[in-house]
């Protein structure tokens, strides 16, 4: 399955996005969520299968986490050196 995807990428938190499908775009996102990620801006769009490389996410994740929820959120990075 093939989903034409919007990414957009967070204003308040570096390296956080949200994927969502173009013909829902952030309609199925919590208004709770939206609060958090804050003001935004479109990264990029895309064609999203599951045989698609992502460089930090799974695609097949993304596209189930999307079916179901209506939206996938890839977190910034842990920062390595925490402990």
């Amino acid at each position: 399955m093939a989903v034409e995807c919007d990414v957009y990428k967070s204003l308040r938190h570096e390296y956080m996005y949200l994927y969502v499908d173009q013909k829902d775009g952030l309609d199925r996102v919590p208004e709770a969520l939206m609060s958090r990620f804050g003001p935004h801006e479109i990264a990029l769009s895309l064609t999203l299968d599951s045989d698609r490389h992502l460089a930090r996410e799974n695609a097949a994740v993304v596209l189930a986490n999307i079916a179901e929820h209506g939206y996938h959120l890839q977190l910034p990075p842990a920062d390595e050196g925490a402990s």
